[in-house]
Order: structure tokens, then C-alpha cells, then sequence
């Protein structure tokens, strides 16, 4: 049995990620149009049609953009929140009640045999969560739109094998950039985004020994690069005595090219 995923975009403009075992078939987030997230799909050669279900992490745009669309066309069932459901439905249009399921933050719910995690995260949205995802003792973690990174997050996520960690942007590209004051403040603020720096402080405290590979994900468009990110990050990991490359590798994610289907080991 074998847990496998790609980030199949990733970053301000559209989000979601796909992940499978030999039963089970999920998508998380669409933020991107429905007809782009048809063609994300051909990148990793699989078939929309059998997904067993998407998962919404929190109603903003760049999450949910496509769900309602994609979920109508597949005839997917929908599964998030309460408090997410009440935020985004009048995004999606009109699901089916059939298509309609909640799942709450803070449980674990089993999709055949893979088990999902909820965990609540910090960010400006109305009930945001993330997700690991555990088979055969394997263990994936999503973790972005977290504002900060807190302690409770911390002892949810420790010790993956492999992580979809946001690293959202670089603080000096932030604060010399284009953004209205107004949007500086809330990326920086604790219901905002993670920057490199904090990425690699957080991940300096999670990662385990069985840790393999960290993704390095949701990068901002303006206020990041993937060059920039990793070597921030594998920077800080290293003054944490940690060697990339040796104990587990650094990945890039794109807004528009899925990363190759891995095998989570």
C-alpha cells in the first residue's frame, strides 16, 4: 500500500493538492479555474472523474476558485466545515445537497483506508483548517495560510515524513514592495502568512527523523522567489544544525506546473 501526492499548483494565484492511496483519491483546495484544474490533472496522468471527494481548507478565491465548477462537472462530493460552508457557498453556486458533506476541525476522518487529520490554523478566514494524512504509519502534512505557526500546530504536525510547508515570502521584498500598507500589515500580522525565516524556525522544531522531504509552498508572486525561499529556508535550518541534502530535501512548488507524483517514504 502506498500513499502518493503532487502539489498540483501552489501560490497566490490558485491552490490544490492531490493526494492518493491505492483506494482513495482526494483533492484538496481548486483554487484555480475548472478548466485548468482538468489540465493540472493530465500533467500527473489521472482521471478527475475518480476522486472520491475534495477537501476546502478555508473559502478565499485562491483556494475555492474552482471547486464548485470542477466538483458539478465530476460529480464530487464537497467536504469542509460548517462555518467555511456558510463563507464560501455563495461562491460555488449550487451544489447538489448529495455533493454537500462537513468535516469538522480538530477530528480524524477515514476515507477507505486512508486517515485525514484536521487541524485548525490562523488566518483571516472564517474557520481555515490544513490537513495531515496518515497511511500504513506514513504520515503527510499540508500546512499553509497559518499566520503563525503556533504550539499546538506544532505537536499536530511533528515528525512527517514529508511536508507542504508554506513559505509565503521574503520580509524585505514585503516591506520595500508595491503592497498598500493596509495588505502589508495583514500578511504580516498572526491571521496572515508565514515568511521564509518563520518556515524554517517552525520546521526547525517539527522535523523528524524520519523527515524526508519538506515542499516549500503558497509562495507569494510579488513578495517571493523560489530561489530565495529555499535558500532562506535551508539558511535558518542550517544555523539549527540541520543538513539539507543529507537528512531530508528541499522541493520547489509552481502556481502552474504540478510537482512529479511522489511517493510518500
Amino acid at each position: 500500500m502506498t500513499l502518493r501526492f503532487s502539489v498540483l499548483a501552489s501560490g497566490s494565484t490558485g491552490n490544490a493538492i492531490y493526494v492518493e492511496t491505492n483506494k482513495q483519491r482526494l483533492l484538496i483546495d481548486a483554487g484555480l479555474s475548472g478548466k485548468k484544474m482538468d489540465e493540472l490533472f493530465t500533467h500527473i496522468n489521472r482521471d478527475p472523474k475518480e476522486l472520491d471527494g475534495i477537501l476546502v481548507s478555508h473559502e478565499h478565491s485562491d483556494h475555492i476558485k474552482g471547486v464548485g465548477i470542477f466538483a458539478r462537472k465530476h460529480k464530487l462530493p464537497i467536504y469542509a466545515n460548517q462555518l467555511t460552508w456558510q463563507a464560501m457557498e455563495d461562491q460555488l453556486g449550487t451544489i447538489p445537497i448529495e455533493q454537500k458533506f462537513t468535516l469538522g476541525t480538530g477530528v480524524v476522518k477515514t476515507f477507505g483506508d486512508l486517515d485525514v487529520e484536521t487541524f485548525g490554523v490562523s488566518h483571516d478566514a472564517a474557520e481555515p483548517m490544513f490537513f495531515c494524512f496518515h497511511h500504513e504509519g506514513k504520515k503527510l502534512v499540508l500546512a499553509t495560510d497559518m499566520g503563525y505557526v503556533s504550539e499546538r500546530i506544532k505537536g499536530t504536525i511533528r515528525d512527517a515524513d514529508m511536508y507542504i510547508f508554506e513559505s509565503n515570502h521574503d520580509l524585505n521584498m514585503l516591506r520595500m514592495g508595491r503592497y498598500p500598507w493596509n495588505v502589508k500589515r495583514r500578511i504580516l500580522s498572526d491571521v496572515g502568512h508565514v515568511s521564509n525565516e518563520d518556515a524554517a524556525l517552525a520546521l526547525s522544531e517539527v522535523i523528524g527523523d524520519r523527515t524526508s522531504r519538506i515542499y516549500l509552498a503558497h509562495l507569494s508572486l510579488d513578495n517571493n522567489m523560489k530561489d530565495l525561499a529555499r535558500l532562506s529556508v535551508e539558511q535558518v535550518l542550517k544555523q539549527e544544525g540541520m543538513a539539507v541534502g543529507e537528512q531530508f530535501e528541499l522541493y520547489d512548488t509552481d502556481p502552474h506546473t504540478p510537482t512529479a507524483l511522489a511517493v510518500v517514504s
